[in-house]
């Protein structure tokens, strides 16, 4: 079984999406299973105080070393990835997300305030990791979006093998543009070629349509693609 840890001063949040549709079949039926740990838990005073002021000054608060050093040490008890949310990460990828999937599971810390004190991430060796160039209110929704990449790619969780196989990312290229009936919607046809039943056709027109929309819309996946083949996992680490 795969199995995500989400270390989180807010476990409420969770599964929340992850509840539904894919990831919440999964979940109901074992096949991937889901731990909302309370930082707090592991606080040493009475007010379960999580944070402290940064040292040197400055604005907003900092998560404390020796609490999530706890908090980790309880729950991250086996050899699976440890990752902290974090704008400053490498960008996450679908290769990336293809070697956590193939794994036994990950344990994601959810930062808040300013961050985190930057002797946990050394000490425990969390593994930075961003995905967008934004910066949310903390790491949770950060958090869902790697284990609903990871889960949708375990075995049986998509109805068809090929979902997986064809779709952004897969090979280095955005997807080919998609089109069901009506023929005709608001003046718009299907393209011929796609009803014209010749699939030696229809598959080297998505694959140029592909390569099209990657290189207006992606200019660096396509760079990548052009100088190495393909995009390499962790390729920004």
């Amino acid at each position: 079984m795969w199995r995500a840890s989400v270390l989180t001063i807010f476990p409420e949040m969770f599964p929340g999406p992850l509840g539904t549709s894919l990831a919440g079949k999964a979940l109901a039926t074992g096949v991937w299973s889901l731990d909302a740990v309370d930082i707090r838990d592991f606080a040493a005073d009475k007010h379960k105080s999580v944070d402290d002021t940064p040292a040197g000054g400055g604005p907003g608060m900092v998560m404390k070393a020796d609490v999530l050093a706890r908090a980790i040490d309880a729950t991250a008890t086996d050899a699976r990835p440890r990752l902290l949310l974090s704008p400053r990460g490498a960008p996450l990828d679908q290769g990336w997300v293809e070697e956590l999937a193939y794994g036994a599971g990950v344990v994601l810390v959810c930062g808040r305030f300013e961050g985190v004190d930057e002797r946990i991430i050394a000490a425990r060796g969390l593994e930075e990791v961003s995905v967008g160039d934004y910066v949310l209110s903390g790491g949770e929704i950060a958090a869902m979006a790697v284990i609903d990449a990871c889960v949708r790619l375990l075995p049986g969780v998509m109805g068809a093998a090929a979902s997986g196989a064809e779709e952004s990312f897969s090979d280095g290229l955005l997807e080919y543009p998609h089109y069901t009936r009506p023929q005709l919607f608001e003046g718009r046809p299907i393209p011929e070629i796609l009803t014209s039943g010749d699939h030696g056709k229809i598959a080297a027109w998505r694959r140029s349509e592909a390569e099209r929309l990657t290189q207006e819309r992606r200019p660096d996946l396509w760079a990548n693609r052009q100088s190495e083949g393909r995009p390499k996992p962790k390729d920004a680490k």
